[in-house]
């Protein structure tokens, strides 16, 4: 249930003229009791209490109705439960002008008015089997301020059809300012609410009138003797929040109450700008209501961003100083000169909490140089004008500029809390920096922000990801215009332009950035398409390594995303910083791969770089339209009737087929199978069928109509099936290796098939190869390499030969490595048939978040076994992570390419 239901339903009992139902209305309104026994209690079958007035449910409720004093009543009752053995959750005693109450688990106690009761909901959702402390983690008062905002919002459009939507959020965001304004001490309490009640029809015919003459009245410096004596009481507000003028709306009576709840019901104080921005933007976005509460940045995750990019530095720099009053002034001075900008600000979340940290650190200098004696006037350093935003949404743009000033108003009552002698006025508000609406890889982000290439300024935020596939034409173009040019614009991620600009704003600069992305940037075939771009300007600073990026709503979907940041590719940087989890490791230069190496990118390679491997391809391509394939089925009915084809039947195996144990088949013939085969009706209706879609496809298909019985693509199996035997007289065994396998997976299940077997495209294929070789690429050095250099398919690991078999590094293997691998590959393939069941059932999903599937033990303990022999034929000592592997693969791969 919505906190706004739980209120309304409350606020609906207590304005009832009479409470004889009350407490059970009032349970009712906990819908995790059941109605079943509220009805009883009703009645009194299982009200354990004796005496009249009393209700008492076991483990729940002790209720009791005063008449007069209250507090007399709950004592005598709370002295009853004391001796009883079995203690309800709740003691409430209410004489229905006041409610005093008790959580009997807790110990907390209310003591309110009556007709507050709604405000306090959330003291009993135990009720629910929601505990307060839990709740309040969820940020209660920005949820219930967002779905107030939610109905009001609902509530106006109904009202105001074809509205103009600027003027329609801007009321909002000064309608929002003045409720906060009232509940914080900017305005006299409840002036705004009270304003409304008084002098607005209850139908809210005239609410227009009021609403105009006020939002006019705040705009105005200078106030004249005849002003309506009813607004004198409101200050001058300034901050341009007010200039604009008012557009014209509609009110009634529900939109009259529910602006008026919101005042009422809503504790302002308790808000968070950073969160609430989030949650109001949502709100007016329709595809995002749904979301509402999701989507926001937590704090804890926005610092991983700002931390490394300036803010340890500062706190460095302030514990330095600790003591010595010139570097204390030096630091204060410096703090109110630098510049931040988030490019891609949304509602404000970076800005804000950047802001909030700096004016701690300033409220932190003042402290103490007073702590040292250096008695010092306030005079303000930080201000909103060292923040910029660009934000191509207008109503985000708005609500930035309005949380930036809820955030100043709370720091400045954090200073003088702090600082008691220092007070800084919210009011009039001052111009929250320089937040543009607009395009941001359209603009110039030098005129947004000018600056001297030695000023300091950090750009910093979460872009949108949007993958290659997933952009609108307009947001290619505009990858295009920002990229430079890049070839590869229809391949890039879209925050891909936000990279690239901002290492051309770093450059030659004492500026440095650090952004959010999906880890897609730092993996697969973009790396070599972006980086070597970005390399041109900046350097890597500091990396976080992949994890998750949520928030902090209920049920919230996290994205897995890395951090990186920029600085001038000239600059010296002594430690760099590359972050996992909670591990810390500096070092001299973090790879586009954001592990400890050199900034080499891998590229897709036609050739092994290792000598003597085996070649590896994309399996054998129909391109038949399926008109050559058959599924279990089929082929039972075909053997069946013509019993003469199963030698042009051979079983087709792709990812899907080897993974999962499905069983299809198809038509494989040469020239002088199908001359032999054609009159047959299912080979003859089959081809035919085949030659029209080849017929009806692209030049390329055309091209190979004449030859409707063949595959597309099978040279490469059939050369390597034409030398082994030549050499050979055993059947020739080849590597599948699936192209697309779950991320979940610890290890990608591959396998050998013979010549019997055909490997269709849908898996790469490595023909005639060794078994010690399959060992190498079962091998957690192989996963790893997979990992950074593999390419993806929505998040599942995307296996090519190009990026990542032919890429590669391989060491020098002794033929005792070689046959001790080959061992150990041998065991995992015994368990595998010992064990039974499909691949995907004994790789299991182990790393799935919801609902992990553990892999096979026996079978893990043999990979495992496996993964320390090769671990040392690349290090004798092994790894200790798989950052370390990396590393060392990266280094290998520049060595082997430069030979």
């Amino acid at each position: 249930m919505a906190i706004t239901e739980y209120e309304d339903r409350i606020k609906n009992i207590v304005e009832r003229q009479t409470h004889g139902n009350f407490i059970y209305d009032f349970l009712e309104v906990y819908n995790k009791i059941a109605r079943s026994t509220i009805t009883k209690l009703r009645k009194g079958s299982n009200n354990l209490a004796k005496n009249q007035g009393e209700v008492y449910l076991k483990n729940k409720l002790y209720f009791k109705e005063a008449s007069d004093e209250v507090l007399q009543v709950y004592s005598d009752v709370e002295d009853k439960v004391a001796k009883l053995k079995s203690k309800p959750r709740y003691i409430i005693v209410t004489n229905y002008q006041q409610v005093l109450a008790k959580d009997t688990k807790t110990g907390d106690t209310l003591d309110i008015k009556f007709d507050e009761l709604p405000k306090y909901f959330d003291f009993f959702l135990a009720w629910n089997g929601i505990e307060k402390a839990d709740f309040e983690k969820e940020n209660p008062a920005d949820l219930k301020a967002a779905e107030r905002f939610a109905k009001l919002f609902d509530a106006l459009v109904k009202e105001n059809k074809n509205i103009d939507r600027h003027g329609l959020n801007l009321f909002l965001i000064r309608l929002l300012f003045c409720l906060f304004a009232e509940d914080t001490g900017i305005f006299e309490r409840d002036l705004f609410t009270n304003y409304l009640k008084r002098f607005t029809a209850e139908d809210g015919s005239d609410m227009n009138d009021r609403i105009m003459e006020l939002f006019g009245f705040l705009d105005k410096r200078i106030r004249k003797d005849h002003e309506p004596a009813y607004l004198k009481s409101f200050p001058f507000v300034n901050g341009q929040l007010f200039t604009e003028a008012h557009l014209k709306l509609k009110f009634n009576k529900q939109i009259r109450d529910l602006i008026i709840e919101a005042g009422e019901l809503i504790g302002w104080a308790k808000v968070n700008p950073d969160i609430l921005g989030s949650m109001l933007q949502a709100v007016a976005t329709e595809d995002k209501r749904s979301h509402l509460g999701m989507h926001y940045t937590s704090v804890p995750n926005i610092m991983k961003v700002i931390k490394p990019l300036f803010l340890d530095d500062l706190r460095e720099s302030f514990v330095k100083a600790k003591g010595n009053e010139k570097k204390l002034n030096k630091l204060y001075e410096r703090i109110g000169n630098i510049r931040f900008m988030d490019p891609a600000c949304g509602s404000g979340n970076f800005l804000i909490i950047a802001y909030k940290e700096l004016r701690q650190l300033e409220i932190d200098i003042i402290k103490e140089l007073n702590n040292i004696g250096i008695a010092t006037m306030y005079v303000p350093s930080v201000t909103l004008n060292q923040f910029y935003g660009i934000e191509i949404d207008d109503f985000a743009c708005d609500v930035t500029r309005l949380s930036l000033w809820i955030a100043e108003h709370q720091m400045n009552v954090r200073l003088h809390e702090e600082i008691q002698d220092a007070v800084r006025p919210t009011l009039p508000l001052q111009k929250a920096g320089a937040i543009i609406c607009g395009n941001a890889l359209r603009l110039d982000w030098e005129k947004v922000l000018p600056r001297e290439k030695e000023d300091e300024v950090y750009l910093f935020g979460n872009p949108p990801y949007l993958g290659a596939k997933k952009q609108s034409p307009q947001q290619k173009s505009d990858l295009l215009y920002a990229i430079d040019g890049n070839k590869k614009y229809k391949k890039l991620d879209y925050i891909s332009g936000w990279f690239v600009k901002g290492a051309h704003f770093v450059e030659k600069s004492n500026s440095a950035l650090g952004f959010v992305t999906t880890n897609s940037i730092s993996q697969g075939e973009q790396v070599a398409m972006l980086w070597p771009q970005i390399f041109k300007y900046a350097q890597i600073s500091f990396a976080y390594q992949s994890f998750k990026w949520s928030n902090n709503a209920q049920g919230n979907a996290g994205v897995t995303v890395v951090i990186i940041g920029l600085v001038d590719k000239g600059k010296y940087v002594p430690n760099k910083s590359i972050f996992n989890g909670n591990l810390q490791q500096n070092t001299t230069n973090i790879s586009p791969y954001l592990v400890n190496g050199r900034s080499q990118v891998v590229k897709s390679s036609r050739k092994n770089i290792n000598k003597g491997l085996p070649k590896a391809a994309l399996g054998s391509l129909a391109l038949d339209g399926g008109n050559l394939i058959l599924n279990k089925h089929e082929y039972k009915e075909c053997i069946i009737e013509y019993p003469e084809l199963k030698s042009i039947i051979k079983k087709f195996v792709g990812s899907n087929e080897y993974i999962n144990s499905i069983d299809r088949y198809v038509l494989w013939m040469s020239k002088t199978s199908f001359e032999k085969n054609k009159m047959n009706p299912i080979v003859r209706k089959r081809v035919k069928q085949v030659k029209e879609f080849r017929m009806n496809s692209g030049k390329s298909a055309r091209d190979v109509a004449n030859k409707p019985y063949a595959f597309f693509t099978k040279q490469l199996f059939e050369k390597a099936k034409e030398e082994h035997h030549r050499n050979n007289n055993t059947n020739m065994m080849s590597i599948i290796a699936p192209r697309v396998s779950s991320e979940n997976r610890l290890y990608v299940p591959m396998g050998f098939v013979d010549e019997e077997v055909i490997i269709s495209d849908a898996a790469t294929a490595i023909y005639d190869a060794p078994l010690w070789l399959l060992g190498l690429l079962e091998s957690r050095m192989h996963m790893t390499w997979l990992r950074a250099i593999g390419g993806r398919l929505k998040t599942d690991y995307r296996y090519s030969a190009g990026l990542v078999y032919n890429t590669f590094p391989v060491p020098d293997l002794s033929t005792r490595r070689k046959n001790e691998i080959k061992g150990l590959t041998l065991n995992i393939l015994d368990i595998r048939e010992e064990e039974g069941g499909t691949l995907a059932e004994l790789y299991g999903s182990p790393l799935a978040e919801k609902n992990p599937k553990p892999m096979n033990p026996r079978l893990l303990a043999a990979h495992q076994e496996l993964d320390e022999v090769v671990d040392r034929a690349y290090k004798a000592s092994g790894f200790k992570d798989d950052s370390e592997r990396l590393a060392l693969l990266l280094n290998l791969y520049s060595k082997k390419v430069r030979d």
